[in-house]
């Protein structure tokens, strides 16, 4: 009996110790529950820290933070774009779901056995989830370029000289950096402003009509009263620029105004000659050639229309080749030799203008266009084979020969006109010609195929007076057209 007293004492406080752990254990369950029922802690959602909060308040927190506008400074312009605008979208039951996960990847009680022994680890960061429209982002971007881009201006002419004036350079907004950049702003939750990258533009190079207006104030400036025929064709497009002016005023050159070829008429000849030749002619053939088209030999050229045309009608058979290119006002209708018969008259629509009249000469005529088409032909077919004369005068013209035309013209070495207007070394490709009765010159012409660093033209210049043409002021004023297009096609901004 004595024994029993020690004994329950110690059961009661057995029992007492383990209804304490118990109700510790039942505490602790409930606190842990109440944790385990919002996210856990550390967690991080689209990089905000969301631990110890339900996933209501989560959300709203990552939604406010994310609808914030985006700052984007234009050249140092504020201009806020707010996300909606782009349909940028939240994926928040995504990003919670992932959340749900980490949350319950481990079993209640083991999470709770670690809970106990205050055992945490810190859970895998939950990444953003979002999206929007770049269509969209690009438009507004496009729209905002439209407002604040400064384009660059072109080089405009210098009235009274042959020069350009540098245009401005701009700036333009790459709209594909600042697509990456904003999107990388969306994604941050602190990084929300940025500086849009902008593109320095050049200034442009002066425009194919700002040409054309030089052209003609440096006539207008000059005080040229008689009449000029200019035609232009750029190599690399096929641009034009083609007109005539008398007085100051400007004429129709549709059709063309018929000018005497003199001279520039060998160009057709050699054509000619070079259609009925074979690619290795004797060495006679080629020297009447060379007189003709470098020495202007008239005799040279009678001669070898008699050797590889035809000895009694090659001048008839050299305008029927031209009809056969397309050109109708362009004809030789006579020997060049004192006192040769006139073969045949012909009447073309340049020479039957009742608007103008340079009195051409009935031997032989052609216009500005007509000749520089030729020379356009003459080039094409020397470059590639290509063009007009192959295609006409198939098997007979051929690249070779083109090329052997060319090199003959640029043996044509003349330091004045449209040479005296480019730089020194410039290959030019040319035949001019000029009419003097009695030491009088109505007419001067020049026509060329001239290249540059900047590109290739075909230039052909008439001028006509139906009194006197003074040489030197007429020379100069070829000379002045002839280096601006040449500045035109090799313009440097400073």
């Amino acid at each position: 009996m004595g024994n029993r007293g020690p004994i329950s004492a110690l059961r009661i406080i057995s029992a007492l110790f383990l209804l304490i752990a118990i109700v510790l254990t039942t505490v602790q369950l409930a606190r842990f529950s109440r944790v385990r029922s919002y996210l856990p802690a550390g967690l991080k959602i689209a990089n905000l820290a969301v631990g110890g909060y339900d996933r209501q308040t989560a959300a709203s927190m990552i939604l406010e933070v994310y609808s914030l506008p985006i700052e984007l400074r234009y050249n140092g312009s504020p201009v806020h774009l707010l996300p909606s605008v782009i349909d940028y979208k939240v994926d928040i039951p995504n990003m919670l779901a992932a959340a749900d996960v980490e949350r319950t990847r481990k079993s209640f009680w083991l999470d709770f056995w670690d809970y106990l022994w205050g055992r945490t680890e810190f859970p895998t960061e939950i990444p953003l989830t979002a999206s929007y429209s770049e269509i969209r982002l690009r438009s507004f971007l496009k729209e905002l370029a439209e407002r604040y881009d400064t384009p660059a201006t072109a080089a405009m002419p210098v009235a009274g000289s042959v020069n350009f004036i540098a245009g401005q350079p701009g700036t333009t907004l790459d709209i594909d950096n600042s697509v990456m950049l904003v999107s990388a702003a969306l994604a941050s939750n602190t990084s929300r402003e940025l500086e849009l990258p902008l593109k320095k533009t050049d200034p442009n190079p002066p425009s194919f009509g700002n040409l054309e207006v030089l052209l003609k104030q440096i006539i207008e400036t000059s005080g040229f009263d008689g009449l000029a025929g200019i035609y232009l064709m750029n190599l690399e497009n096929a641009q034009e620029i083609h007109f005539a002016i008398q007085k100051g005023q400007e004429l129709p050159v549709e059709p063309d105004i018929s000018f005497t070829a003199s001279s520039i008429i060998k160009i057709p000849i050699m054509v000619s000659s070079f259609r009925r030749m074979t690619d290795e002619s004797d060495q006679e053939t080629m020297k009447l050639m060379t007189d003709m088209v470098d020495k202007s030999g008239n005799e040279a050229a009678d001669w070898l229309m008699d050797r590889v045309i035809d000895p009694k009608s090659a001048p008839l058979i050299v305008s029927e080749d031209m009809k056969e290119l397309g050109l109708k006002n362009t004809f030789l209708a006579g020997y060049f030799s004192l006192g040769s018969p006139l073969l045949a008259e012909f009447k073309t629509p340049a020479n039957q203008r009742q608007d103008i009249n340079t009195d051409p000469d009935p031997y032989n005529q052609t216009t500005p266009s007509d000749i520089g088409m030729l020379l356009t032909d003459i080039y094409q077919c020397s470059q590639n084979g290509g063009g007009t004369l192959t295609t006409i005068f198939a098997g007979q013209i051929t690249q070779s020969k083109c090329q052997m035309m060319n090199n003959l013209l640029v043996n044509n070495r003349l330091p004045m006109l449209l040479t005296a207007g480019i730089p020194e070394g410039t290959q030019i490709a040319h035949k001019h010609g000029w009419v003097s009765t009695n030491g009088i010159i109505n007419t001067i012409g020049d026509a060329a195929i001239i290249y540059t660093p900047g590109g290739n033209y075909v230039l052909v210049i008439f001028l006509h007076h139906q009194d006197q043409l003074i040489w030197d002021s007429a020379s100069l004023l070829i000379a002045q057209l002839s280096q601006a297009v040449f500045n035109y096609y090799n313009f440097s901004a400073p």
